[in-house]
């Protein structure tokens, strides 16, 4: 069967509310044959989300009618693999003691870009050999700054990694060590690798058409726009940062694919 993600304004509510409106719809989930595979909430936001194993959108909210009455128009089809390298489980996670408070993962996602600074030239300079194995040191540090900060990888371009990250603050911290572990590489090798970062955050349905769908976009655009051994994030991500963030302001700009300016900022990395 496909699988949706919907996503709800529901301002006002707690966690232990959307914790019981979830129990609530696995108990009439078997009645239309579906499957309520997993949720998150945000409260800050009074954003949730519900990830749904249904024959088709309508029998999905048939169970939230019934069960509670929360129903949604925003919701997408999505591949299950692409919602675990986005947002990192495709079931519940394990319950909470009894004595814990009820605490919630809310679905709002950092995504990375980086990208190697001229990698056709490198290649036509080093040969198809060379060049791979340069884009293997590229992934080898990618990847360790990654796993440091719990990122996920969600797919490789070719010439850079596109990755999914729990917040703007793991990001930043991940976008950091990525630029310092090529500046130790560039130390040691003779040949040396530049890289580029871009950065978004967003939740995962905010624009109804696809999964973490213009966060991706921005993210791309700004690794595009970024200065070689430059980390730049958009002004939802300096939001996001605590107060005192080291970043330099860049003011807006016109990214390709968007009518309004977004708002760039440069991490101080160095």
């Amino acid at each position: 069967m496909p699988i949706f993600l919907d996503r709800h304004d529901l301002k006002g509510l707690t966690a232990t509310d959307i914790a019981e409106a979830h129990r609530k719809d696995l108990e009439v989930q078997e009645r239309y044959g579906v499957r309520f595979l997993t949720y998150w909430f945000d409260q800050s936001r009074g954003t949730a989300f519900c990830l749904i194993d249904a024959p088709d959108i309508k029998t999905a909210m048939r169970v939230h009618d019934e069960a509670h009455g929360e129903v949604t128009k925003d919701v997408i089809e999505v591949d299950l693999s692409a919602v675990e390298a986005f947002l990192g489980r495709v079931s519940d996670p394990m319950p909470a003691a009894p004595d814990t408070r009820v605490g919630m993962d809310p679905a709002l996602r950092a995504i990375l870009f980086t990208d190697i600074v001229d990698s056709t030239g490198m290649t036509a300079r080093l040969g198809d050999v060379r060049a791979l194995e340069m884009i293997r040191a590229h992934d080898a540090m990618v990847r360790r700054a990654l796993k440091d900060c719990s990122g996920r990888e969600v797919k490789h371009t070719g010439d850079g990694i596109m990755a999914s990250l729990n917040d703007a603050e793991a990001a930043v911290r991940c976008a950091r060590a990525i630029q310092q572990a090529f500046d130790a590489f560039n130390l040691a090798s003779n040949e040396k690798l530049r890289v580029r970062i871009g950065v978004d955050v967003g939740e995962p349905v905010a624009d109804s058409n696809d999964l973490f769908g213009t966060t991706v976009q921005i993210a791309a655009r700004l690794c595009e726009a970024a200065e070689p051994e430059a980390i730049l994030v958009s002004g939802d991500v300096r939001d996001a940062l605590p107060d005192g963030a080291a970043l330099r302001e860049l003011g807006p700009r016109t990214l390709k694919g968007f009518a309004r300016p977004i708002p760039i900022y440069e991490v101080q990395c160095r």
